[in-house]
């Protein structure tokens, strides 16, 4: 599982490219977006422009992880970010996550990116589990997860306090074969 190139790759709907330090500004106003706060961030994370800057102008050099920027394939612009990451060579398995700014969301796009970046682990990656956690009340995420063939295998019950309310955690995961089972389903 080595993640030092860093692909280009293509939907119909989005098209996912390393990221560069020129992407700190669009990244600035989506993760200031209060629904990507809210399911994303801890309540303490301080985050500046600079700060910005400097990740993504870093991310192409690792190679134990998979940082793309996900841009809407009809405009180019970038609407958010897809990471496959924590990488455990001996189980051939990573984490997962997505944020998709608001003008994104609601056509598809975080669907379709999810798609792409864990099939590519799978298939060019040589992954055989790629997990994700995802807070209960995320419905979109939830729904967008399962599409991609996700299923859930945990609920830590009120295990965060968010906004003033406990919210459960939920762990979802997805195995090679059901990934190649999955994408034969969606495959026209």
């Amino acid at each position: 599982m080595d993640f030092s190139v860093k692909p280009v790759l293509t939907g119909e709907k989005v098209v996912l490219r390393p990221f560069t330090r020129e992407d700190a500004e669009p990244m600035w106003e989506i993760i200031r977006d209060p629904e990507v706060v809210r399911f994303t961030f801890e309540p303490t994370t301080e985050l500046t422009l600079e700060r910005l800057r400097s990740w993504y102008g870093s991310r192409a050099g690792l190679p134990d992880r998979l940082d793309l920027a996900v841009t809407d394939r009809a405009t180019g612009e970038l609407v958010g970010e897809a990471v496959l990451y924590d990488v455990d060579p001996h189980a051939c398995g990573c984490t997962f996550r997505i944020l998709i700014g608001a003008r994104g969301r609601g056509r598809g796009l975080g669907t379709e990116a999810t798609r792409l970046i864990v099939g590519y682990g799978f298939e060019q990656g040589g992954l055989h589990r790629v997990q994700l956690e995802v807070y209960g009340d995320n419905h979109r995420a939830r729904r967008a997860y399962e599409k991609a063939g996700f299923a859930v295998e945990e609920v830590r019950r009120e295990a965060a306090l968010r906004d003033g309310r406990w919210v459960d955690e939920v762990v979802m995961g997805i195995l090679d074969r059901e990934w190649a089972a999955n994408a034969r389903l969606v495959t026209p």
